[in-house]
C-alpha cells in the first residue's frame, strides 16, 4: 500500500499486516499449521482469530457515518452550551482539542485506531472542540443570529470538497502515485511548521501578537487558509486510495473504524479552515 499523508492511515497495517492477508486464507492456514503444529491450543486460537468478515465499502460508509453523527451531535450540544455561557468556550475548546489529539496519537502510535471506543470517544471530544470554536469564529464575527448560516456554509463546503475529491479519485482524473504522495506529505509538514512558528512568535508578542500574520484575517491569512484547504482536499485522494487498498487486501471489517477515524481527522481540519476563511471574508 502507498504511504498516506494521514497519520492514522499511515499507522494501519499494510497489506500482509493482518493474519489473513498476503497468500490468502489457504496460504495463511498452511503457514499457521507449520508455525503452531507443536502447540494445538495456540493453533486453534489463531484460527479463531482468522474468522473475520472481510472489509467492504459498506462497512466504511456505515462506520464513517456513525462517527460523523456522534461528532455532529457533540458539536451541537457544545455550541449551545457556549451560547448560553460564553465562558465555556475556552475550556470546551481546550479539552476537546487536547483530548482529541491525545486519542489520535494513541490510535496512531499504539495501533489502536481500529477500536470502536477510541474512535467514538474521539468524535465526542472533537465535537466539543468544533462546537466551541464554531461559536468563536461565527457568533463573535457575524453575531449569534447569523452563526447558523455561516456554519451551514462551512459544512456544505466541507462535504462539497469531499464529494468532489471522491469523484476525482473514482474517475482517475488525478492518479495517486508515490511522487504525488511525497509532495503532499512535504506540503503538510511545511504548513505544520508555519503553524507552529506562527503560534510561537505570537506567544512572544511578535507582530503585535499576530506572529507571522497567518491568522490575523488579512490577505496573507486568506492565502494561507486557501493553501490549507487545497492540501486537505488533495489528501482525501491518498486517504481514499489507502482505504481502497485495505478493502482489496481483505482487511477485517474492524479496520473500517480506523478508516473512519482517518477520514474524520481530515474532514475536521478542512471544516475549520473553511470556517476560518469565511470569517476572514466577514471582516473585510
Amino acid at each position: 500500500m502507498r504511504e498516506t499523508s494521514n497519520p492514522v492511515f499511515r499507522s494501519m497495517p499494510k497489506q500482509g499486516g493482518y493474519a489473513q492477508f498476503g497468500t490468502g486464507m489457504a496460504g495463511a492456514t498452511q503457514q499457521m499449521s507449520q508455525t503452531y503444529q507443536a502447540d494445538p491450543a495456540m493453533l486453534q486460537y489463531q484460527q479463531q482469530q482468522q474468522v473475520s468478515r472481510p472489509l467492504t465499502i459498506d462497512d466504511v460508509v456505515t462506520k464513517t457515518g456513525i462517527t460523523l453523527g456522534v461528532l455532529s451531535l457533540s458539536a451541537i450540544v457544545s455550541f449551545f452550551m457556549v451560547t448560553s455561557n460564553q465562558a465555556l468556550a475556552g475550556p470546551l475548546a481546550m479539552i476537546g482539542a487536547l483530548g482529541g489529539l491525545a486519542l489520535v496519537l494513541i490510535g496512531t502510535f499504539a495501533r489502536k485506531q481500529d477500536s470502536k471506543a477510541l474512535v467514538l470517544s474521539y468524535a465526542v471530544l472533537e465535537g466539543m472542540f468544533l462546537g466551541a470554536i464554531s461559536f468563536v469564529l461565527t457568533a463573535l464575527t457575524v453575531g449569534t443570529s447569523n452563526a447558523g448560516s455561516m456554519i451551514g456554509q462551512a459544512v456544505m463546503g466541507t462535504f462539497g470538497v469531499f464529494g468532489g475529491m471522491l469523484v476525482v479519485y473514482k474517475t482517475g482524473a488525478i492518479r495517486v502515485t508515490p511522487k504525488f504522495t511525497r509532495m503532499l506529505v512535504a506540503s503538510m509538514f511545511g504548513v505544520l511548521a508555519l503553524m507552529i512558528g506562527n503560534l510561537v512568535l505570537s506567544l512572544f508578542g511578535v507582530g503585535g501578537g499576530e506572529g507571522l500574520g497567518l491568522r490575523s484575517g488579512g490577505t496573507l491569512s486568506i492565502v494561507f487558509s486557501l493553501v490549507c484547504i487545497g492540501i486537505a482536499a488533495f489528501s482525501f485522494l491518498i486517504d481514499f486510495d489507502a482505504a481502497d487498498q485495505l478493502i482489496r487486501a481483505g482487511a477485517p471489517e474492524k479496520a473500517a473504524w480506523g478508516i473512519a477515524l482517518g477520514l474524520t481527522v481530515t474532514l475536521v481540519w478542512l471544516y475549520i479552515e473553511i470556517l476560518r476563511l469565511l470569517s476572514y471574508f466577514q471582516n473585510e
